[in-house]
């Protein structure tokens, strides 16, 4: 599937902007599972790439001059071939990065007994599905229950929240059991529920000295396919942001984020 994709974040503020520096993570890389066809960047100054540790696609820009207003751009093409079974090329370790807890992935006995069943006998296919929707029941998706800032353990005791939350429960719950998981974001095509076009899911590790994953969605209880553009992978939601940055001067900021999909 050909997908044409258009994310534009703008920015007001409500006395000038003195100064800023952005991070972004917002260009999709070529895998088994993406071709990208076209794809630029559009910011108030000069883009400086980089790969992160992570093997990401990275940009930083620095704006240094007085505004109230900005806007960043992201669009292009991409074709998805549908493989949920990734290699990993970068030859990072998957035990040494995607093991270790994080303050948004900190496993406790809870997130251990909701993996422990199902990822005993080892990770394939059907353990990680039944997973995701296992996590799915547990912490069934609603709009505006949790935030950034909320943790796995909070999320599954609060008992909802959104695909940001059902990753990282389905993450604390592998890691709980010994089983490498990362945090994948991107954009996924729903043409019915466009406030999904944003959206994170996981890949999980089945393979660690052959570096394979299996890419699975928890929030739709699938594996990843023709639907789902990748970003950017992580430890976490903290890891993968689109943007990031600091600022001096501005006053108050009102942000607004339009991303669209549609077959190309």
């Amino acid at each position: 599937m050909k997908l044409q994709i258009h994310h534009e974040t703008q920015y007001e503020y409500s006395a000038p902007l003195r100064y800023s520096t952005q991070s972004l993570r917002l260009t999709p890389l070529p895998s088994r599972h993406q071709t990208v066809l076209q794809w630029a960047l559009q910011v108030p100054g000069q883009l400086f790439a980089q790969r992160d540790g992570y093997g990401n696609q990275g940009h930083t820009w620095t704006l240094a001059r007085r505004v109230r207003r900005g806007a960043i751009r992201a669009c292009g093409i991409v074709e998805t071939h549908a493989s949920c079974d990734l290699v990993d090329e970068t030859g990072l370790p998957p035990a040494l990065l995607y093991l270790r807890a994080t303050d948004l992935t900190t496993h406790d006995e809870s997130l251990r007994a909701l993996g422990a069943r199902l990822l005993r006998d080892g990770v394939d296919e059907r353990s990680v599905l039944e997973l995701a929707r296992t996590v799915c029941r547990r912490v069934p998706y609603r709009a505006g229950a949790t935030g950034v800032h909320t943790t796995a353990a909070q999320a599954l005791a609060g008992g909802a929240g959104v695909c940001q939350d059902q990753a990282h429960v389905f993450i604390a719950a592998c890691r709980a059991n010994d089983v490498p998981a990362r945090y994948v974001s991107g954009y996924f095509y729903a043409p019915a529920s466009p406030a999904l076009a944003s959206h994170a899911w996981v890949d999980v590790c089945v393979d660690a000295a052959r570096g394979r994953w299996l890419s699975v969605d928890v929030t739709h209880g699938c594996l990843m396919d023709e639907r789902h553009v990748r970003l950017a992978v992580g430890p976490d939601y903290a890891a993968c942001l689109p943007i990031r940055g600091v600022r001096h001067g501005g006053g108050d900021e009102a942000m607004h984020v339009h991303v669209e999909i549609r077959p190309a």
